[in-house]
């Protein structure tokens, strides 16, 4: 079983920056692509950035240029660094990770979500 724990959501004024950051634990053999995505109320979950294990990111439009998806030393780290914040960006964010456990099965696994609020 594989877990994702967040940190790092709250309230900040427009422009402004966090940085959230995202923690997998468990029988990990391999992370293959860890990922944000969020939701706003009434809306679907949405990718908001991803990252392979070789590096390689993909951004939502709305986000390209803001924000930056990275992966920490130990490959079991992501961290979303947003700036230039908005009010449209409120929602809440989810960590996300596909990959191999030990026993080689395939996992997909979600984070409890951590909210992000930008607001004057």
């Amino acid at each position: 079983q594989v877990q994702l724990v967040e940190s790092g959501g709250g309230l900040v004024q427009p422009g402004g920056t966090l940085r959230l950051s995202c923690a997998a634990s468990g029988s990990i053999s391999s992370i293959g692509v860890m990922g944000w995505f969020h939701q706003a109320p009434g809306k679907q979950r949405e990718l908001v950035a991803q990252i392979t294990s070789s590096g390689r990111t993909d951004y939502a439009d709305s986000v390209s240029g803001r924000f930056t998806i990275s992966r920490g030393g130990a490959k079991n780290t992501v961290y979303l660094q947003m700036g230039g914040l908005k009010p449209e960006d409120t929602a809440v964010y989810y960590c996300h990770a596909e990959g191999l456990t030990t026993y080689f099965r395939a996992f997909n696994s979600w984070g409890q979500g951590t909210q992000v609020t930008v607001s004057s």
